[in-house]
């Protein structure tokens, strides 16, 4: 198969796992600064003293689990949440991250399938974790962030061997993120994955280094702020940790912490440009902006505003860090949705359905080699068997090649809704809906969005003669669904039309534009619709 493969494909050199990498870190570092979190009781951590405490809680893992053992981690974004990921990964323990705006039915999938048998969390989660194991039938220890050894004076001491040796192909995460069709599937991502990003993010653009100081807003359960840890301790640069994303403090935040590399996606750079100007828009030290899905018509209208370049970059939790744009093509793509040239250690393809490269300019499915792609789907091997083929990774997501090499992002095939950067299984919402006993059959499809890319719409058919109660099947998700899972438009029909192998024709669902009941106010095709 022809490939587009970077200059650079050698593995990344050094620490070949996150302990090791955090060692050396602590050692090259020391006293320096490496995290802020402006919120936190104690805002800032430097090299030394994250290695020391990690060593501390790696200690306490291993007194209470045994190597290979689950460790579900459902913390907002407190310190704690990478000092139990370094941890787990220190110990040969796997994390399993846990969005904190998850219900009890998502919850419960989460833990049923990872199987943890430990959890740490804060005191506002305990409960939805125990009702969630319970409901997994999961036997599960629920530790709080406050019983952690974080403190300078915590006991411990040292983490000493348990037997376990630690090495660059061991999992790190069980990642999970919503597939093509199904419940979220569990990604298994190893030492050699993280390492793999933050190699290339220090020797390809943006080139970090100690002098760079990075930003992330997003939930640690995500891999981006992962990443942005393992990148950081990599190049020596600082970390700056929101607790969450806020359009109107965002650029406050980046001008009084120095930032000079951020990274977002989703609604955020529609968000930020609809805030007011300022008149210190300008006055930052931001040299490059990595964005993902940046929105075509605002490409420019974000670099004249802020004055500084914004590069698409492209990425699955599946892959990693896969194309980014770079300077030497940046200027002649804003604004054309192109993804750029693979990273160090990735090969990109562009192929037809039976799997044949096609000829530059052609549409074609964009499959991806190299090093750092997951190992698998957690116990998922057919699935696992559909994505990973000859050593290549099918995403699903149209491209095409120009004839400079460069790939460019056309959409997507899969049965997905990318709500503000959110991925969301159109199967795993159908399931909680038709769980409802007035509901005979449901069917999601996305929903174009202005703000957020795509809202969740829901066609449903009820299960008698009665009239559904859509605010009912509303506060139905609501009490089981993380709130970005929850359908917003709800279009109740007779029946849903069916493809001759008796499956949901979605593509006529996308083109329905009869009355739908919005959530959030009016109709989108009517302006109003309420029942």
């Amino acid at each position: 198969m022809t490939a587009r493969t970077p200059a650079d494909t050698a593995p990344a050199a050094g620490p070949r796992t996150l302990g090791a990498l955090l060692d050396r870190a602590a050692r090259d570092h020391g006293d320096r600064v490496a995290w802020v979190f402006p919120h936190a009781d104690r805002p800032a951590w430097t090299f030394a003293r994250i290695d020391a405490v990690v060593h501390r809680i790696a200690a306490f893992l291993r007194r209470r689990t045994e190597p290979g053992d689950r460790v579900a981690v459902m913390l907002p974004n407190v310190p704690e949440f990478p000092l139990v990921w370094l941890a787990a990964a220190r110990s040969g323990r796997i994390a399993v991250p846990v969005n904190t705006q998850v219900r009890s039915a998502d919850a419960a999938h989460l833990l049923r399938d990872s199987g943890p048998r430990l959890a740490v969390t804060v005191p506002r989660y305990a409960d939805t974790l125990a009702q969630a194991a319970a409901e997994a039938g999961v036997p599960l220890t629920i530790v709080t962030a406050d019983e952690l050894p974080t403190a300078p004076d915590a006991p411990g001491g040292p983490d000493s061997p348990d037997g376990s040796q630690v090495s660059a192909g061991d999992p790190v995460n069980i990642q999970y993120t919503s597939g093509t069709t199904g419940l979220p599937k569990g990604c298994v991502l190893n030492h050699r994955y993280w390492l793999t990003i933050a190699h290339a993010l220090r020797i390809n653009f943006p080139r970090l280094t100690e002098t760079d100081v990075l930003y992330t807003a997003q939930p640690f359960s995500y891999m981006d702020p992962q990443w942005n840890v393992v990148a950081a301790l990599r190049s020596g640069a600082r970390l700056v940790v929101a607790d969450r994303f806020s359009a109107s403090r965002m650029w406050a935040d980046v001008r009084e912490h120095r930032v000079t590399v951020f990274y977002c996606l989703g609604m955020m750079p529609a968000a930020l440009l609809a805030q007011p100007p300022h008149p210190g828009d300008r006055r930052h030290r931001v040299r490059a902006v990595l964005a993902s899905g940046i929105p075509a018509e605002l490409h420019r209208d974000l670099e004249e505003r802020w004055g500084v370049p914004w590069y698409e970059a492209f990425g699955m939790t599946e892959s990693g860090a896969d194309l980014i744009v770079t300077p030497r093509d940046h200027d002649e793509t804003v604004g054309t949705g192109c993804i750029g040239r693979p990273q160090p250690g990735k090969r990109v393809a562009v192929v037809d359905p039976g799997g044949r490269p096609v000829p530059p300019g052609e549409e074609g499915e964009l499959v991806i080699s190299g090093t750092g792609l997951m190992d698998g789907y957690w116990r998922q091997p057919e699935a696992t068997a559909r994505v990973l083929r000859d050593g290549w990774l099918h995403t699903g997501d149209r491209v095409r090649e120009d004839a400079a090499g460069r790939i460019h992002y056309l959409g997507r095939a899969k049965d997905m809704v990318r709500r503000s950067g959110e991925n969301v299984s159109a199967r795993e919402v159908e399931a909680v809906v038709e769980s409802h006993p007035a509901v005979r059959m449901a069917a999601v499809v996305p929903e174009p969005d202005p703000v957020r890319g795509e809202e969740v719409k829901a066609f449903v058919v009820p299960a008698g003669q009665d009239a559904l109660d859509v605010r009912e099947l509303l506060e139905f998700c609501r009490l089981r669904l993380a709130p970005f899972k929850v359908p917003r438009y709800w279009c109740v029909r007779p029946a849903l039309p069916l493809t001759p192998s008796e499956r949901v024709a979605k593509g006529e669902l996308r083109a329905d534009r009869g009355p739908c009941w919005d959530a959030a106010g009016a109709d989108p095709h009517t302006g109003g619709g309420r029942p």
